[in-house]
């Protein structure tokens, strides 16, 4: 068991500096922040199945936040751009200095880095078209 909670703690940890690293931010607060917020933002814009695909990607902890006030009988929403973004940059209060686009980019660069080819091709096409962009070439 503890070494179940070490390496949830531990996967999550590995994801927010990744997310540092490539933000090139330093307040772990915010990066966590904006994570989250990128999650959410991805998990309510797609179906129910394709949001149990995604979160089964990530580690146990952050399984765990990304579920955290979901209700998988609603349809989903934020499936155009726009609002998707909005919903980063609310999660991230409105910071002006927190650029929406660059953190959905960064996260979803995340999912690509730790998944296989064939795996960030299905991710990919989980998702709505007009979000296409912004998972890496």
């Amino acid at each position: 068991m503890r070494h179940d909670l070490n390496n949830a703690l531990q996967g999550t940890q590995n994801w927010i500096s990744d997310l540092m690293w490539r933000l090139r931010w330093h307040d772990r607060e915010q990066v966590y922040q904006a994570l989250i917020a990128t999650l959410h933002a991805l998990r309510d814009c797609l179906d129910r199945d394709e949001a149990v695909y995604m979160g089964a990607q990530l580690p146990a902890l952050l399984r765990g936040f990304y579920y955290e006030g979901w209700h998988p009988g609603q349809p989903a929403i934020s499936r155009n751009r726009n609002s998707f973004l909005d919903r980063i940059h609310d999660g991230v209060h409105c910071d002006p200095a927190a650029d929406p686009e660059e953190v959905a980019r960064s996260v979803l660069g995340q999912f690509a880095d730790r998944l296989s080819a064939a795996e960030m091709e299905e991710a990919k096409a989980t998702t709505p078209r007009v979000l296409h962009d912004l998972w890496p070439v």
